[in-house]
């Protein structure tokens, strides 16, 4: 029997962490983040991490886990969340994995490779990489949207190993990355999850987003943003999130705070609307709208413990 997993996807500020932990909270569950960038320690409000409050109601797996200065892959979040997964099982309790990164859900989910050696160029992927540290973020991915564009609308452009990986797929082997992609048979699935995927309407979406980094500067978002610039690692994995990248133009006066602020707002925008296009062109799942139809959580209820009730 395959294991018993809730997973949680959807856009950012669309509610996935209040959800995971009233789910927690009914159905003795512990919570892994299924975030890119929720697994660094002391940025707290950029990445929209749970509260020390929050994470009290329900504890949680991958979350303030690594230094900034340390890369982290999808092999290490897929290796490091089925441990945690085994371990929640092991102590009686149901994981439940909440997130918007789409490649670490789809990594975990599904034992699946990028594909084999020969499509692998190493000294090709380290002149990528001098290229990204001698450009702007939007270097290489511009690079990629010109040859794969479906592609580079999955992927987005501070996810610069991805990016990298496209163009090396495209390099090594002469096809574009997405019909690669779609030429890998996609295993079955090594647990038996249930798929809850949070959206609400586009204009609600956005309205929430551009109130939530007002909320986030007020709780210190800027003081956040310019103890990571003075690390001094501008080309790092942590260095490169929405929330943070954006407000560097300020801290060096090249740039207006509004304006900066403006940034941030598109940017997670984009990046929401990015997460949506992800997860409904990639994955099956069933969509609930909490904000708008709050009524309809205790029949969402009911399902999960159903699922968890199945033999």
């Amino acid at each position: 029997m395959k294991k018993k997993i809730i997973v949680i996807v959807g856009p950012t500020a669309v509610g996935k962490t209040a959800l995971s932990i009233q789910l927690a909270q009914k159905f003795n569950g512990e919570i892994i983040s299924g975030d890119s960038m929720q697994i660094y320690e002391h940025l707290n409000i950029g990445t929209a991490k749970a509260t020390l409050a929050e994470r009290a109601m329900a504890k949680h797996y991958l979350v303030d886990c690594i230094p900034i200065t340390q890369p982290y892959t999808v092999s290490d979040f897929q290796k490091q969340a089925r441990a945690s997964i085994d371990q929640i099982i092991a102590a009686g309790k149901v994981p439940i994995i909440v997130g918007g990164t789409g490649l670490y859900i789809e990594a975990l989910l599904y034992d699946f490779s990028l594909g084999g050696t020969n499509d692998k160029d190493v000294a090709y992927r380290q002149q990528l990489e001098k290229e990204a540290a001698e450009n702007d973020v939007l270097y290489l991915w511009e690079q990629l949207k010109a040859i794969d564009p479906l592609a580079a609308e999955k992927i987005h452009p501070n996810n610069q190993k991805r990016v990298i990986r496209a163009l090396e797929v495209y390099h090594t082997t002469g096809q574009p990355f997405s019909a690669y992609q779609t030429a890998v048979e996609k295993p079955e699935p090594l647990y038996d999850a249930y798929l809850i995927g949070l959206e609400t309407e586009r204009p609600t979406l956005y309205a929430r987003i551009n109130e939530r980094v007002l909320l986030m500067m007020k709780q210190g978002l800027l003081e956040e943003a310019k103890w990571l610039y003075e690390q001094q690692i501008p080309t790092s994995q942590a260095a490169q999130g929405i929330g943070y990248k954006e407000l560097f133009s300020y801290i060096e006066g090249t740039q207006s705070l509004e304006s900066c602020i403006e940034k941030i707002q598109q940017h997670s925008r984009q990046y929401a609307k990015r997460q949506l296009t992800w997860f409904k062109n990639r994955m099956t799942i069933p969509w609930w709208d909490l904000v708008m139809t709050e009524e309809i959580y205790p029949t969402l209820e009911q399902e999960v413990a159903q699922f968890l009730q199945n033999k």
